[in-house]
């Protein structure tokens, strides 16, 4: 009951005991006891005697109960898991997923011990200073355009870090965000899918938010907020954030069935628009100009004699000419 009474405090200038009991069908007891506890852990929570509990601040760390108490969506981020430590949140969602959990369940971690991206390659990050999250859907769309959910990630991210920073945010087609170039976040998207149903989605994303050390090699392509901007930053407004953008854009592809309603929003943060690419596809390596992504997610490039194709995220990786954009 601890997001439930967090909520309650917050929404409130000032609220008792009793108009807590009432509202929440717990003793007086009850409601001192979880009180107490929050103060323990860091929040400045006092009880004045006309208003009843007021809340001065808050700690700057990760819990369920402060992110469900925060969160203003529908259903994303609504129930959160979080791990202080963990191997991968994309398993852990896989197994609720399993469980018969919710959409829009969350899990969160402070610190990952595998995690990777799309590619298989690993992810630097220190405890407590990065994001690491998978949100747990079950989407309503046909297995085809399940990877397009990808990208409606990657915009939501790409918004509410650009607002946040207010630095230049780019999206590496399909799942990467950088600022300055510099890559600052991953998604990796995996689904259980029947030929005609999706059983469910998890999308996995990795921020490095206020971590400031890097090995020389990854330092070279990626960096973090902090290191970016030299401020940091509240793990916990992002989280937020993103939730909320993402629950709208989501919506909207569920309804409309892909990804026209964004393609201009996406194509206006791609850091390789109208520039020179060279797509790594197995079948054979080519180099073109990328031109945007269509109503479904897929990269168009001019190649060199003129003609267009369309890139799929599933088949091929794209990098600048010049190195990792």
């Amino acid at each position: 009951m601890k997001a439930e009474i967090l909520r309650l405090i917050r929404a409130n200038d000032g609220i008792t005991c009793r108009q807590i009991c009432e509202k929440l069908h717990m003793s007086k007891g009850a409601v001192e006891r979880i009180v107490a506890q929050l103060v323990a852990e860091g929040y400045d929570i006092e009880e004045d005697e006309e208003k009843g509990y007021v809340m001065y601040s808050y700690p700057e760390f990760i819990t369920s109960h402060e992110l469900m108490s925060r969160v203003t969506t529908k259903w994303a981020g609504r129930t959160v898991y979080f791990r202080k430590e963990t191997a991968s949140t994309n398993e852990d969602a896989a197994e609720l997923a399993g469980e018969g959990k919710e959409h829009g369940t969350l899990v969160v971690t402070d610190y990952q011990t595998a995690g990777h991206g799309r590619c298989g390659r690993g992810w630097e990050a220190e405890q407590g200073d990065s994001i690491a999250m998978t949100l747990l859907l079950r989407p309503k769309v046909k297995p085809d355009k399940a990877s397009m959910i990808t990208l409606v990630m990657a915009l939501a991210v790409a918004d509410v870090l650009s607002k946040l920073t207010e630095e230049t945010v780019k999206i590496k087609w399909p799942n990467d965000i950088l600022v300055n170039n510099k890559k600052v976040c991953g998604i990796l998207t995996q689904m259980d899918t029947k030929p005609d149903k999706v059983n469910y989605v998890i999308v996995g994303v990795g921020i490095n938010v206020n971590n400031c050390i890097f090995s020389p090699e990854v330092s070279k392509i990626a960096s973090s907020l902090l290191n970016e901007t030299g401020n940091k930053y509240s793990r916990a407004d992002i989280i937020i954030g993103i939730m909320d953008h993402f629950e709208y854009y989501y919506d909207m592809f569920e309804e409309i069935g892909d990804l026209s309603f964004m393609v201009s929003m996406y194509d206006g943060y791609l850091v390789n628009k109208d520039k020179e690419v060279r797509v790594l596809d197995p079948k054979g390596e080519f180099t073109g100009t990328a031109d945007g992504i269509n109503d479904y997610g897929e990269l168009i490039v001019q190649k060199e004699d003129g003609s267009f194709t369309r890139v799929d995220s599933g088949e091929v990786s794209v990098r600048g000419i010049y190195g990792y954009v």
